[in-house]
């Protein structure tokens, strides 16, 4: 596979632990990039960034979100054997991280490496091995430090509270499939950092003022609710599509959402996204997420007043170990470069 640009984006991104309330390392490596091209950025009080790009008219306006936090845990117990219990950041599964390697960070800014294993994990002494229920009780991390006891892991400063973050095991194949964790939503921010490289180097004014939020705290359901301008007409959240029995996204296509969790999308956008994409014969699946919610639907509940969108790249095992197509990231951007450069329409 050739490695464009995008796909570099996104496994120095996924590099970067980013769980859901840590995540200022990544942050100011979004930051750095915009810097890079001459671009102004602001970071709102949660600390998530901020990019705009002046448009010919500034009394209509356009947000588009992308979210960098990830799923993550933190320690729960010091256990008295010197392993650690878990509590998840974010909606996902124990048995989605079984067996994954992990990192541990103090409050100090020490790491420590570990591993997330069963306590009945030896078939060789737990008859129940592969029936015990993967859960907090059950679940635990396994430090790479020579620790037997709650004193011996405190010795190192690992104290309840401190952030665990997972091990992306990020790879590209020659197909042209990119395998990691984390891309949800990492994916979806490279694109948009590329989209507004590809402006600013063609030189493109926008029709219309345009902002966006590099959100960091959309896995906890918040992260794009505020920093809307009042002039804001759209919303378009720009986040994973998700695959499964039943659903029309692929790992090809850009998925456009129809509804989630939260209800229905905006009738007038969706179309509006959909005869964009088929003028510009952008590939791309229409679905229905059931068990989901976004920066966008969280700005609507969060009671704004604006048009409300999601699309994004299709990513296969949603907050586990995820994958897509090198496709979908390209029709991804596609249908955003153009929606960019299209009139508002009327709703």
């Amino acid at each position: 596979m050739k490695h464009n640009e995008k796909v570099q984006l996104i496994k120095q991104l996924v590099k970067i632990p980013s769980p859901s309330g840590h995540t200022g390392e990544v942050i100011q490596f979004v930051e750095k990039y915009f810097q890079d091209l001459g671009v102004e950025t602001t970071r709102n009080r949660k600390g998530g960034l901020i990019v705009t790009l002046p448009g010919e008219n500034g009394q209509e306006q356009r947000m588009l979100t992308a979210h960098v936090d990830t799923l993550g845990a933190m320690v729960k117990e010091v256990k008295s054997d010197g392993r650690l219990k878990l509590d998840l950041i974010g909606g996902f599964r124990y048995n989605a991280i079984e067996g994954e390697y992990c990192q541990i960070e103090t409050a100090s800014g020490k790491t420590f490496t570990g591993t997330i294993l069963m306590h009945q994990t030896s078939v060789h002494v737990y008859q129940d091995a592969g029936t015990a229920e993967r859960n907090q009780d059950n679940m635990e991390v396994r430090i790479d430090e020579k620790v037997e006891s709650a004193e011996d892991v405190r010795e190192l400063g690992i104290e309840v509270g401190d952030f665990v973050t997972f091990d992306p095991r990020v790879e590209t194949t020659k197909a042209g499939f990119i395998k990691s964790r984390h891309l949800d939503d990492k994916a979806s921010v490279a694109i948009l950092m590329h989209v507004i490289k590809r402006l600013i180097r063609e030189g493109i004014q926008l029709p219309y003022t345009t902002h966006f939020l590099i959100s960091n705290n959309e896995e906890i359901g918040y992260g794009g609710n505020s920093n809307i301008p009042s002039e804001t007409v759209e919303y378009l959240a720009v986040d994973m599509g998700a695959m499964g029995d039943g659903q029309s996204t692929d790992e090809y296509t850009v998925s456009i959402c129809v509804k989630d969790a939260s209800g229905p999308y905006h009738y007038g956008l969706r179309k509006h996204l959909v005869e964009l994409a088929e003028k510009h014969n952008v590939s791309y699946q229409l679905d229905i997420y059931p068990y989901y919610g976004s920066d966008a639907s969280a700005a609507i509940s969060a009671g704004h007043d604006i048009v409300h969108g999601l699309i994004g790249p299709g990513i296969d095992s949603s907050h586990a170990y995820e994958r897509t197509h090198e496709e979908a990231l390209e029709h991804t951007e596609q249908l955003i470069y153009h929606y960019l450069l299209s009139n508002i329409v009327s709703y």
